[in-house]
C-alpha cells in the first residue's frame, strides 16, 4: 500500500477511534469520520467496504495499543507478577485520563451493538478473552511463586479483573474520572489475596 494511502488509512481509523468512543457506533456516520480525518469524499470506500467493516478495522486498531500495554507491562519480569497485572490496569488509566475518560471502546460497542449484531458480539468477545487470557498467565506465575493462594482459579480470577473493569471503566465515564478504576483495583487485588475465586464461570 502507498505510504499516502497508509497515512490516510491511518487518519480514518484515528478518527474512527475518537469519534465511536464519543459517539458510540450509530451517533457516527461516514461523512463524520471524514471530516475528523480531514480526508477527501470516496477516501473512505477506498479503504473499508462499509461502516462495519471499518468499525471491526478500529477495534483492530484499539487491540493493537491493548498488546502493547500488556506487553509492556507483563514482560517486565523484574517486578512481582501481581504487580505487572496491576500494572496493565495502570497503563490503560493513563489512556483514559488522556482522553477525558471516554471508557473501554470494547465495553462501549459490546453493550451497544452486541444484542444486534454477532459479529460484533463475537469479536469483542473474543478481545476481552485474549486480555483474560494473557493476564491469566502471569496470574500462574503468581500462583506458583506464593503470590496468590494456591487453590487460586487464575482463568476464573483473570475474567473476573476484566469484567469488573469494565463496569468500573463504564462508572469512570459516567464521572469522569479514575476514582472507580482505582477502587475496583484495590478491591479485586485485595480479594484475589483473601478470597481467591476457585471455580468462578470462565469467557
Amino acid at each position: 500500500m502507498p505510504r499516502d494511502d497508509r497515512d490516510a488509512r491511518r487518519r480514518l481509523l484515528d478518527a474512527g477511534l475518537t469519534l465511536l468512543l464519543e459517539q458510540g457506533y450509530h451517533g457516527v456516520g461516514v461523512q463524520s469520520v471524514l471530516d475528523a480525518a480531514g480526508a477527501p469524499k470516496g477516501s473512505f470506500y477506498h479503504h473499508f467496504a462499509d461502516k462495519e467493516e471499518f468499525a471491526l478495522q478500529v477495534i483492530d486498531a484499539y487491540m493493537a495499543g491493548v498488546h502493547e500495554a500488556l506487553d509492556l507491562s507483563l514482560s517486565d519480569a523484574e517486578r512481582p507478577p501481581l504487580d505487572r497485572v496491576r500494572g496493565f490496569f495502570e497503563i490503560v488509566v493513563t489512556g483514559y485520563e488522556s482522553e477525558g475518560y471516554l471508557g473501554c471502546l470494547l465495553g462501549g460497542l459490546g453493550q451497544e451493538l452486541s444484542g444486534e449484531s454477532p459479529v460484533f458480539a463475537e469479536k469483542i468477545e473474543w478481545c476481552l478473552g485474549y486480555i483474560a487470557g494473557r493476564l491469566a498467565e502471569v496470574l500462574d506465575i503468581a500462583r506458583a511463586e506464593g503470590d496468590l493462594p494456591s487453590e487460586t482459579d487464575t482463568a476464573a480470577l483473570a475474567t473476573l479483573l476484566v469484567n469488573g473493569w469494565e463496569g468500573a471503566a463504564l462508572r469512570s465515564r459516567l464521572l469522569r474520572s479514575a476514582v472507580p478504576l482505582q477502587q475496583m483495583l484495590t478491591f479485586a487485588f485485595t480479594a484475589a489475596v483473601t478470597c481467591p475465586p476457585t471455580g468462578a464461570a470462565r469467557t
